[in-house]
């Protein structure tokens, strides 16, 4: 099992970790039952590095997370997020970054988890309207308080990380990052290599389009929130089968499956880069897990690297 170093405070985690957002919303239909066996599963393997977030269910998801934690929560790495509000009925209610939301947030959260700690704490979305020394301020308190480990922020931009990297350190950048979302390489990786911060890359299969298992929309449940998305749309779907074409193709000539070399050339992009594929079947666990022993070849990276360049893709990433 390989493990990499989340920013300069002493954070490791296994390299290929678990996203649990669709466990609960957005991928189609989901079993609790089913769920908690697949952490079980996780558990065995060593994938220790579980992601959720408050708005997930919304809710629901760290209720899940709780269930599955008794008996082995100082087996797991928790990672969880607050900042984008929802109501119990699932209504979006935008982003919040106010200190006293976030303390409240926190305190909810850990009742949810069934745990008197988080090990990372994202803040999902940064809030345009406080300052985010205000609001890493406050988490940096839920730090002192023993509350939260460590400090992880989602999809800020340079600027925004240095301003809340100077006010405590933050150990990970949560960020979508795959073959099909290249964005980051130009601006934030170098920031968070420059400060010493670690990335964790959500969607690294493309909300499973890299997989090879979504040929068109109908292969979509109905309820999955990417019939929404516009890379799902099937003209550009179409367009990025170009992609997808090479990956299919040179997983047909070795042992291993499109989403492992999907997966694989993330890897291949840093010691500093961890993954957290998302799943509810155990086989696909167990074959996400597998792919930080996958091994591609300079030309099987040089072909996905001049395919995969973010002009190619067809359609926004929301």
């Amino acid at each position: 099992m390989k493990k990499i170093a989340l920013g300069e405070q002493g954070l490791v985690v296994p390299v290929v970790g678990l996203g649990c957002m669709g466990m609960s919303e957005f991928y189609g239909k989901h079993n609790q039952k089913d769920n908690l066996t697949v952490l079980d599963r996780a558990v065995e393997l060593g994938c220790t590095f579980w992601d959720s977030a408050d708005m997930y269910g919304p809710f629901t998801n760290e209720e899940l997370l709780g269930k599955a934690l008794v008996g082995q929560r100082d087996k797991i790495t928790l990672a969880t997020k607050f900042g984008i509000t929802r109501g119990k009925q699932g209504e979006w209610l935008g982003v919040n970054g106010h200190p006293d939301y976030v303390k409240a947030s926190c305190e909810a959260s850990l009742k949810r988890l069934n745990t008197d700690y988080i090990d990372i704490y994202y803040q999902h979305r940064i809030d345009p309207n406080v300052p985010i020394e205000d609001t890493v301020g406050a988490m940096g308190d839920l730090v002192k308080e023993g509350k939260v480990r460590y400090l992880g922020l989602s999809e800020a931009d340079p600027e925004q990380i240095k301003r809340a990297h100077q006010v405590h350190p933050i150990s990970a950048l949560q960020t979508e990052y795959s073959l099909w979302s290249r964005d980051v390489e130009e601006n934030i990786l170098p920031t968070i290599r420059e400060l010493g911060i670690g990335f964790v890359a959500y969607s690294p299969m493309g909300r499973g389009f890299l997989s090879g298992t979504i040929n068109q929309r109908s292969d979509l449940q109905e309820g999955d929130w990417r019939l929404e998305n516009p890379r799902f749309e099937q003209v550009a779907m179409q367009k990025n089968r170009v992609l997808l074409n090479t990956i299919n193709n040179i997983a047909k000539n070795s042992e291993y499956t499109s989403a492992q070399i999907s997966l694989a050339w993330l890897l291949s992009r840093g010691e500093d880069i961890g993954i957290i594929p998302g799943t509810k079947q155990i086989e696909y666990l167990e074959q996400n897990w597998l792919s930080q022993q996958v091994k591609l070849s300079k030309q099987e990276l040089n072909s996905l690297n001049q395919l995969s360049d973010k002009h190619v893709i067809a359609g926004p990433r929301y």
